[in-house]
């Protein structure tokens, strides 16, 4: 989800909720703590220079149970940032703590942000030989159409 696009949906909300890719929500007393723009220039496996910038926001639960961020509030935040720091229009990556601290993509189901699972990846698979795909090896043909008893050695 774009930057744009979580502005939109906040103008439309009375209420934020966010929920994790288990289906938990995270607790509605949550703080955003911090809205930033992240820069990450890094060298690929296949030497190929690249830039990847992000809207980052952090989630951080306290044990404030009697604040609630309302959809203006987080949509001035945003705005602030922008101004402040001219956050583009960017992908979001949100930062929640659980066991160690995650960092997820964000969706709407039309009621709940939704923080996405987020997957590593080799950007350079044209010069690692990786295939883009695995391989279907039909059993029949693996052994070439030999027989594999007990007793015959082959196992």
């Amino acid at each position: 989800m774009k930057l744009s696009e979580i502005k939109n949906k906040l103008n439309k909300l009375d209420k934020i909720a966010f929920q994790l890719p288990n289906g938990e929500l995270v607790p509605n007393h949550f703080h955003v703590t911090e809205v930033g723009k992240v820069t990450k220039h890094f060298i690929d496996c296949g030497g190929t220079v690249r830039n990847e910038k992000v809207v980052n926001f952090q989630l951080w639960n306290a044990n404030d149970y009697d604040h609630r961020l309302h959809p203006e509030k987080l949509l001035s935040i945003i705005e602030l940032s922008e101004r402040i720091l001219g956050i583009e229009d960017l992908d979001i990556e949100v930062e929640y703590q659980g066991n160690t601290i995650g960092k997820f993509g964000l969706d709407f189901d039309g009621k709940n942000f939704l923080l996405t699972n987020k997957q590593t990846d080799c950007l350079a698979k044209d010069k690692c030989d990786i295939p883009s795909e695995k391989p279907k090896v039909k059993l029949s043909e693996f052994n070439n159409g030999s027989s594999c008893t007990p007793g015959s050695g082959c196992c």
